[in-house]
């Protein structure tokens, strides 16, 4: 698969940051294909515990709104399964700003309710996965400054989204033009097969978490490690 082929952009807003414990709250799919408008797929799910205000303060869904209006957690999640392994399935590529998290999540849930997950569905490992945070920390290692999904769009130049960032479905179109820009200054990360580019991600977020954990425990905060593992 080329680049001209169809992206699957991908994101979770949560109850919180704990891949094991936290629950999804909204998710989006935006199929992104050449020569058509994009394809902009919502769920909102009533995730069954109470969303902190922490978590309503970032994305705006508060627990009274997801009881209200949000759909069972497990008819969602399957939903947002079924509609990944099905555009991979027939050679799509999943992007999603910083990977290991929504897929992590979405894993979580889906073992919680009883749901096949991606790789039970798909049949083996999820390898078609392209992460916009990953791949800028590999090819622009010693950038200063945050590396979040707003200061990307503002280092890259990509007009402002139309929208609040932290809404899914604004987060993944960002995305998605995030990635378009990286590859345009990058075209040797394109030139990788897919086996070579998943290999030379999961590679690299290894190397760099591994440093940015030596780095935490220097400060005395080892008690909060980045995870290794990728996606």
């Amino acid at each position: 698969m080329d680049f001209q082929g169809v992206l699957v952009g991908f994101d979770t807003e949560t109850t919180g940051v704990d891949t094991g414990s936290d629950r999804i709250v909204t998710a989006a799919v935006v199929v992104r294909s050449p020569g058509r408008a994009d394809e902009v797929l919502n769920w909102l799910a009533d995730p069954g515990v109470e969303i902190p205000q922490a978590a309503s303060d970032v994305h705006g869904i508060t627990t009274e709104y997801a009881r209200a209006h949000g759909r069972p957690a497990a008819e969602v999640l399957d939903e947002i399964a079924s509609t990944l392994a099905a555009l991979v399935s027939t050679g799509g590529t999943v992007v999603a700003f910083n990977a290991s998290f929504d897929l992590a999540i979405l894993r979580a849930e889906l073992v919680r309710y009883g749901l096949p997950t991606l790789e039970e569905r798909l049949g083996g490992e999820l390898r078609a996965v392209l992460d916009p945070l990953v791949i800028d920390r590999a090819v622009d290692r010693w950038r200063k400054g945050k590396r979040t999904l707003g200061s990307l769009v503002e280092h890259y130049g990509i007009a402002a989204p139309q929208g609040d960032l932290h809404t899914a479905d604004v987060d993944v179109a960002a995305t998605l033009d995030v990635l378009g820009a990286i590859l345009a200054r990058h075209p040797e990360v394109g030139a990788l097969s897919e086996a070579e580019r998943f290999e030379w991600q999961r590679q690299a977020h290894r190397k760099w978490a591994e440093s940015f954990n030596d780095w935490l425990r220097r400060q005395g905060r080892g008690n909060n490690l980045a995870s290794t593992q990728w996606p």
